[in-house]
């Protein structure tokens, strides 16, 4: 080991990248991660950072939404839930020392509660950890670390240290598969969403109900929905997540780019852009706040908006689950019969009378009195403990999401809707364009600016016109400025808050000197310095091998998709996301007149 000069402290030097610098592991870490899938994601990665910035020997990390949930199948237990552990650690063989399980003599110790728990941020340093943790670590021989703020190590390090963020990449980006079974099901819908010979579009609405309470976007919906938001938002404002007052204008939240875009102003741009209504638009998210309601105007818009149970069958999502407890709730107590009749005979054998009649039992309240989830917002003011089956949805959404997250990496063209969670940080949406910029620097993603889209929409409403050619045009040039301009705005807005977000230039690199057909140099851009080595030639693209597979797969997904996908998809000519003829398409179903309005 060797000191590093210019950040105040020694960390440990390797002379390879790929190599372990010291044989001799310091002790082992313990990490219990809660939170949603992004969380998740992100939090494993720095864990893998820390445990090489400390040389400790990593045990693989505890997801506790999966440990805690009562009913879900044991076939798969925390880390296994989502993730292939066996790939996990052999991807990161040469990284960091990974086992499975802690030593029976330290399994005791943290039974008895003596071991050295911290619960750190998101925005933790490095001399926190050298400092703090590594002292205790030594002298324990193992630390726990519980993270509940989708990570553990600040997102941009020294340059120094460019090391660690390239060890982040190769954590989220290839050490971290998926299970067997997610791989498996994510496959078999893209090549569904493929079999009609046409590119689609991943649109993740980011509509969650924590998200809108953080930014005070409750008046963007109706009746319950805004008292659930409101509630939520108060709660906020109880703990310290937020500051500010309850009530807030969430026109002008919207106006100012805070709150997320709406399905319907998704769509007005989409269409606005050129794309025609058989278009395949994948709709992904693990909740979608408000229901199908919400949905109703783009679907108004597009013939073809799936998701992914409209690609999947019970069977294929019944595998996912693995074999799950039947067992329904448990039925209220009620009270026996005797015990009443004994209550009656105390209450005429008692005292003199007159004396004060008893109050009225209160009227038993059941599930099906309450109708639907939210039922309890009406009943009381304390939103009820989680029931068994919300538990085990909860671990569903994990599953949900890591289906929607390799859908969207791998879509021809993706958008978000909005990029924040219900903490201020990036959110899934966030990821996916980190994953997809890491893959393919020059692929379609969309990053339209909240502010200026509410702008051009509220200008489209107020006029009462069909949309006239300037209007399309400010649709068309925002989106086109978005493609160059959203990574360099994401390296200010996202990057600070989580590296996985925006992975370049640290992890980026060249693969050919060629510039791409539209002129587009993404290693001028992102400022990429280094050319890729040889053996990341092998690896090929999903796309390439989903186009190389054999006929028969092709004409069983055919077969199923003429379920799926409904009208508009005999048209193989039409313009597609891929031409140039699309940006000077007009919508199809109205007639623009010559000349500006």
């Amino acid at each position: 080991m060797g000191p590093n000069k210019g950040v105040g402290f020694s960390i440990p030097t390797c002379k390879s990248s790929r190599t372990l610098c010291c044989l001799q592991s310091t002790g082992f870490l313990f990490v219990r991660v809660r939170g949603g899938f992004h969380e998740i994601r992100n939090a494993i990665s720095d864990a893998v950072a820390v445990a090489r910035l400390l040389n400790a020997t990593l045990v693989i990390p505890e997801i506790l939404s999966t440990t805690s949930t009562k009913g879900i199948s044991s076939e798969f237990k925390s880390f296994a839930y989502l993730y292939n552990e066996d790939q996990f650690m052999a991807a990161l063989v040469k990284d960091v020392n990974i086992v499975k399980t802690l030593p029976k003599n330290l399994k005791e110790a943290r039974r008895k509660k003596a071991v050295p728990l911290y619960k750190v941020p998101n925005s933790a340093s490095v001399y926190f950890y050298l400092h703090q943790v590594l002292p205790m670590l030594k002298k324990h021989s193992i630390v726990e670390l519980v993270v509940s703020d989708g990570g553990c190590l600040q997102s941009n390090l020294p340059p120094n240290l460019e090391e660690y963020q390239r060890l982040r990449c190769r954590v989220a980006f290839h050490a971290l598969q998926f299970r067997r079974e997610v791989q498996e099901l994510a496959t078999n819908i893209l090549r569904r969403l493929r079999v009609p010979g046409k590119p689609f579009i991943a649109y993740e609405p980011g509509l969650t109900r924590e998200a809108l309470a953080y930014y005070g976007c409750a008046e963007l919906f109706q009746d319950v929905h805004t008292e659930l938001i409101q509630h939520k938002r108060s709660w906020m404002l109880k703990r310290g997540i937020i500051n500010g007052r309850l009530s807030v204008d969430s026109a002008a939240q919207r106006l100012n780019g805070s709150c997320p875009l709406m399905p319907e102003e998704v769509g007005l741009i989409l269409r606005a852009y050129g794309y025609r209504s058989d278009t395949v638009i994948y709709v992904s998210g693990g909740e979608i706040f408000g229901g199908q309601r919400i949905l109703i105007p783009l679907h108004a818009m597009f013939d073809n908006v799936v998701d992914r149970t409209s690609l999947s069958t019970s069977y294929e999502l019944t595998r996912l689950y693995g074999r799950e407890s039947n067992s329904a709730e448990p039925p209220p107590r009620v009270r026996p019969a005797a015990v009443e009749v004994r209550k009656i005979e105390a209450w005429k054998n008692a005292g003199p009378r007159p004396r004060p009649l008893p109050p009225p039992p209160a009227r038993p309240k059941y599930p099906y009195n309450i109708e639907g989830w939210w039922g309890w917002v009406a009943e009381s003011d304390n939103e009820p403990d989680s029931t068994m089956m919300e538990l085990r949805t909860n671990a569903h959404k994990l599953l949900w999401e890591a289906i929607d997250y390799i859908v969207c990496v791998e879509a021809d063209v993706f958008i978000p809707g909005f990029d924040r969670d219900g903490k201020g940080r990036p959110n899934l949406a966030s990821l996916v364009m980190g994953h997809r910029l890491y893959q393919s620097a020059s692929s379609v993603t969309f990053r339209p600016n909240r502010k200026e889209v509410a702008k051009l929409i509220d200008d489209l409403r107020e006029s009462m016109h069909p949309a006239n050619r300037t209007w399309l045009s400010s649709i068309r040039n925002h989106l086109r400025k978005t493609l160059l301009d959203g990574p360099t705005e994401a390296f200010n807005t996202s990057k600070p808050l989580s590296f996985l977000s925006h992975p370049v230039p640290e992890c980026s690199c060249s693969r050919g000197k060629n510039n791409p057909p539209n002129g587009f140099n993404p290693r001028v851009a992102f400022k990429i310095r280094r050319i890729c080595p040889a053996w990341m030639g092998i690896d090929q693209n999903s796309r390439q091998k989903e186009k190389e597979s054999d006929g028969e797969v092709y004409s069983d997904d055919g077969f199923i998709s003429s379920f799926f996908f409904g009208r508009g998809m005999d048209n193989q000519g039409a313009s597609n996301g891929g031409n140039g003829s699309r940006e000077e398409s007009q919508f199809e179903d109205q007639e623009i007149e010559n000349g500006e309005r």
